[in-house]
């Protein structure tokens, strides 16, 4: 069956995002423990360009097939997961990109939806929380995605979500999504 990806977030409704998320199916590599083990000679470069080889992988079908057996070991590494197999894959920052944001409401009543550079969907939420990092000199925003896995949030998401912040002007600084609040340094 040939993949088409998902019709750009603004033409869906946060209810039909919603059940689109619902729908999204992955392996559960967290209940796999293969005993075959390597290295996948892959990268995940802070772009959210992926390698192998050294070499990009041009075939987006085939990005987004890996994506979905990727999992986060207890040591932080990086692994592609089969019940078969295990191979390890370097990441240079987060595994995901989220390039695209959409937004209902506002305030408290706020929600959002993000679409990854694989063109999966990710409401933020309490289970899949905001977090704003200050480990580099720019603030690094992230998007808890699954198990462990993030999205880096892409610039121009980034400073969308910081104006709708700016805008509703809470106190403590931050956005809400879904119920769940989460604080943002207040820039200077």
């Amino acid at each position: 069956m040939p993949y088409t990806p998902p019709p750009e977030l603004a033409s869906l409704s946060l209810t039909e995002i919603a059940e689109l998320v619902e729908a999204q199916k992955l392996p559960p590599v967290d209940q796999w423990d293969p005993q075959e083990t390597g290295n996948s000679e892959m990268r995940i470069a802070t772009d959210g360009t992926w390698y192998h080889q050294g070499e990009p992988i041009k075939r987006r079908a085939m990005v987004r097939a890996f994506s979905t057996i990727l999992r986060q070991e207890a040591d932080n590494s990086y692994a592609l997961v089969t019940p078969y197999q295990k191979l390890s894959i370097e990441v240079e920052d987060a595994p995901f990109v989220a390039v695209e944001m959409e937004n209902e409401g506002s305030g408290e009543n706020r929600k959002l939806a993000f679409r990854l550079n694989t063109d999966h969907l990710v409401i933020a939420d309490e289970t899949h929380k905001l977090r704003f990092s200050s480990d580099h000199d720019n603030p690094r925003p992230y998007l808890h995605v699954r198990g462990g896995l993030e999205a880096v949030l892409a610039r121009n998401v980034y400073y969308e979500l910081a104006e709708m912040a700016l805008a509703d002007d809470l106190s403590p600084f931050g956005i809400w999504s879904h119920g769940a609040f989460f604080p943002i340094d207040r820039p200077e």
